[in-house]
């Protein structure tokens, strides 16, 4: 998927704005089949998400990335971390500090409803990063989620000990969440063993109040580990993402594919 420095990223994705309740996010598209929501991270749509996304059309899948902030195509750099991070703070649509479903969650779920309306199959899944990691578990109270993906779920900003353990769900939200397991609703978690901004105790919460229903990867990230990745890994499926067959962050996307799979039929 390596591309030159002229590409465009975003070449083949038809782009077309989505509103409800009052707010409208620009949506790219690409692909046949069931539906899969990707939510970008931090700080914007960047190639190496996108790259993510193909990876999803070749395997047989519908694809809808939203732009929810930032630049869509730019590649990460320092500059765009601080745009982003002011566009984020000034934004009526996250909660940053505090445990609650965040306002975007609504649309990203009717955004959820609107492609399985228009790609049928058994449902949709749902891949979030970093920022948005836990925003495609809030999009599982919609019926038509079947495959929720957390990838480093990093809402709320861990700051303190309680929202280190948090998963920015309202507690109504997490009971909705709770009673799609029991009809058999599962949802993958992928972390970095050491990385502070998606901290053990929130893949611990999420053990706690879904049982099975959750299955956490976790990669080794501590000093030492094996494959030489740095304690500051953070971005599984994207920046730190080794594409290497037995790499456990390729084992890591395999899994996703997997998971998605068996879900969605594909």
């Amino acid at each position: 998927m390596r591309r030159s420095a002229t590409d465009d990223p975003l070449a083949g994705w038809a782009c077309s704005s989505f509103s409800f309740d009052g707010r409208a996010h620009d949506v790219y598209r690409a692909g046949a089949g069931p539906a899969v929501v990707v939510i970008h991270e931090v700080p914007d749509l960047h190639p190496g998400v996108i790259d993510f996304g193909q990876r999803l059309v070749e395997a047989g899948y519908t694809v809808y990335m939203p732009s929810l902030f930032g630049r869509p195509g730019a590649p990460v750099s320092t500059g765009a971390l601080v745009r982003t991070a002011v566009e984020i703070c000034v934004s009526r649509e996250f909660y940053i500090l505090r445990n609650r479903t965040s306002r975007v969650a609504g649309w990203l779920r009717a955004l959820a409803a609107a492609a399985h309306a228009e790609c049928g199959g058994p449902g949709v899944g749902a891949v979030g990063m970093c920022f948005t990691g836990g925003f495609a578990l809030a999009m599982a109270v919609e019926p038509a989620v079947l495959a929720p993906v957390l990838s480093q779920p990093s809402l709320p900003a861990p700051f303190t000990r309680g929202l280190r353990a948090a998963v920015g769900l309202d507690r109504e939200d997490l009971d909705v969440i709770r009673a799609r397991t029991r009809d058999g609703l599962c949802a993958l978690g992928l972390r970095f063993s050491d990385d502070v901004a998606c901290p053990a105790a929130r893949f611990a919460t999420l053990r706690q109040e879904l049982g099975d229903a959750f299955t956490a990867v976790e990669i080794d990230s501590s000093p030492g580990n094996p494959y030489g990745i740095p304690k500051n890994a953070h971005s599984v499926l994207t920046v730190d993402l080794v594409d290497e067959p037995g790499h456990p962050t390729r084992d890591a996307l395999d899994q996703v594919m997997r998971f998605l799979g068996d879900r969605l039929q594909v």
